[in-house]
């Protein structure tokens, strides 16, 4: 791919062998300069895909004097922020480059500091972006390389003004590439305004992005949910277990329920402060908490070495978001398993992910948290029988094509008679 030594012996170290589906077709396009539109599921390597060829071009037009800032990429969320930032540090290893996370829940004063000094990437969440340009802390004019990722998780999360505000800012001359878990029409709209004769990418489909993961289903009532998942972690001896609800209050709940069952737990959500949840982080990665109990928006960009198991102890509103969050384990061709914790109300939603899915995945139940609920009816409708007599009736004549019926003509009604006392009523009406 016409890598620079630097980079490779980087990559060495970090033990890559070979090049992922989205890498071998992204790298050759993003190094002749070519806007790209990318649909790639996480965990399929796509991060190096856009960053080893920002690393190739700073290589080729560094400066000796102050950093210029030539590439920035933007992210939905901290997490992520976080964590593309530190795979800069580790793939320029051998090289000298200058790089910022920019998120919000950290001093702007700070941020100021180290953009002053001088940048070569910047990797942003758009909210505290906006700040920095409002205030003219951050120039964008000498940027070349604009990488939107995860943008429909950025589209769903109402970013688009925030977009449509920052790239303008950036030079005329400059390369976009976004990168997307799924290619839908808001996706496709932003990429026909900003992006100039792309070429489309689209690897890992929803439908064999989770064919490496160990699907299970465990059936048991709302109410156990919790004693159930507590009794799972303990008997299987889970060492790490990343648990995904839908609400920001059913996340704290969760943890002081599983802390009192001796489990040590966090949890991370949008009402937990930045430098909380990189603790949190650090306490999960290094095993000194067991269990990370995460909501959707929170949990873009958690990227955990061969992290065992996923559970859902809500399942998410669309199939997006589920392949997302099992997407977290059985990362780079590693083994992992996805627990679904399913009760009645859920029934159905899960019938709709495995037919997206075309995947049919077994139910289990644990002994002593049986499912006891009522089971919801599904079942198909029957087409309506039709009584003899009325089949009879709806026969067509194939010589007239009239229905034939043997029901007796109904009599004309009779024409009321008009008193005279109706016909000035009828008058006055008029």
């Amino acid at each position: 791919m016409n890598l620079d030594e630097k980079i490779i012996s980087a990559l060495k170290d970090l033990d890559y062998k070979e090049a992922t589906e989205i890498q071998k077709k992204a790298i050759p396009i993003a190094l002749k300069k070519r806007d790209i539109l990318a649909a790639a599921q996480s965990g399929t390597g796509k991060t190096a895909a856009f960053l080893l060829p920002i690393l190739t071009e700073l290589l080729a037009n560094k400066q000796p004097n102050k950093p210029i800032l030539r590439a920035l990429i933007l992210v939905p969320t901290r997490e992520l922020a976080t964590q593309i930032s530190k795979a800069v540090d580790d793939f320029s290893k051998y090289m000298e480059v200058e790089s910022i996370a920019m998120v919000g829940g950290v001093s702007t004063k700070d941020q100021e500091k180290k953009i002053a000094k001088g940048l070569d990437i910047l990797v942003a969440t758009s909210g505290r972006l906006m700040e920095h340009l409002k205030n003219g802390t951050v120039d964008l004019s000498s940027v070349t390389t604009v990488v939107i990722d995860e943008v429909d998780t950025m589209l769903d999360m109402g970013f688009l003004e925030d977009i449509e505000k920052i790239l303008p800012s950036v030079g005329p001359k400059r390369q976009i590439m976004m990168f997307s878990a799924t290619m839908n029409q808001n996706v496709k709209k932003l990429a026909k305004e900003f992006l100039t004769d792309p070429v489309v990418i689209e690897v890992a489909q929803q439908r064999s992005a989770v064919k490496i993961i160990d699907q299970q289903i465990v059936l048991v009532d709302e109410a156990n949910k919790a004693a159930a998942l507590s009794y799972i972690i303990g008997s299987k001896n889970y060492s790490q277990v990343l648990v995904f609800v839908n609400m920001k209050i059913e996340a704290d709940t969760l943890v002081e329920h599983l802390e009192l069952d001796g489990l040590p737990a966090g949890c991370i959500h949008g009402d937990v402060r930045q430098t909380a949840r990189a603790k949190v982080m650090r306490k999960f990665k290094s095993g000194e908490i067991r269990v990370l109990v995460a909501t959707d928006i929170a949990a873009r960009g958690i990227d955990i070495e061969l992290l065992p198991i996923v559970v859902n102890y809500a399942l998410p509103e669309t199939v997006t978001d589920y392949t997302h969050r099992i997407g977290r384990t059985g990362r780079a061709g590693n083994p992992g398993i996805a627990l679904t914790l399913l009760s009645v109300k859920d029934y159905k939603m899960m019938i709709d992910i495995e037919k997206e899915l075309i995947i049919n995945i077994p139910r289990t139940e644990v002994e002593g948290f049986e499912a006891t609920e009522k089971k919801p009816r599904l079942f198909k409708a029957r087409p309506k029988q039709l009584s003899v007599k009325k089949a009879e009736a709806r026969k067509v004549s194939k010589k007239t094509g009239y229905a034939k019926t043997n029901a007796p003509e109904k009599k004309p009604a009779k024409k009321k008679k008009i008193t005279k006392r109706d016909d000035n009523r009828s008058f006055a009406k008029k």
